[in-house]
């Protein structure tokens, strides 16, 4: 297993909790030097909160974690594609690396142009993109019965 790998598995372990809670299941882990400095799941039923998704509460928990509000240093892996407020975030904050599993074709930062990621954020996708497609898929499909 690769790094990548290793990382989005906590942050599918994530997910697996927001499944559990009842929320749409998208987590997400911060990593810098080796460590996970930050983690969250969706948990916008549970606060009430629209803008409570996976990649805000794992920038938040990273920024506090580090005592900065820059991680450039610093890899957010997440289980689906950033939607446009997660990306903006994410610039704001001059993340130095996003790797994401599934695409988003509905809500995903890659519909917009220009990018609203940050000029020097690189990006890595399809990082056990069929694991975290099954976990959304299979999550609105039990609604949906």
């Amino acid at each position: 297993m690769n790094e990548d790998e290793r990382w989005m598995r906590e942050a599918l372990a994530e997910a697996r909790l927001a499944a559990a809670e009842g929320e749409v299941p998208i987590g997400a882990v911060v990593v810098c030097a080796g460590h996970v400095v930050g983690r969250g799941h969706n948990q916008t039923e549970r606060l009430h909160d629209v803008t409570a998704h996976a990649e805000m509460i794992a920038l938040t928990a990273a920024m506090e974690s580090l005592s900065a509000k820059y991680l450039v240093d610093c890899t957010l892996y997440v289980t689906l594609e950033p939607c446009t407020m997660c990306s903006g975030a994410t610039a704001w904050a001059q993340i130095g690396r996003i790797v994401f599993g599934a695409t988003d074709d509905r809500r995903g930062y890659r519909r917009l142009s220009p990018s609203p990621l940050h000029p020097k954020t690189t990006v890595s996708s399809g990082v056990l993109a069929d694991e975290c497609q099954a976990l959304v898929l299979d999550f609105f499909k039990s609604r949906r019965s």
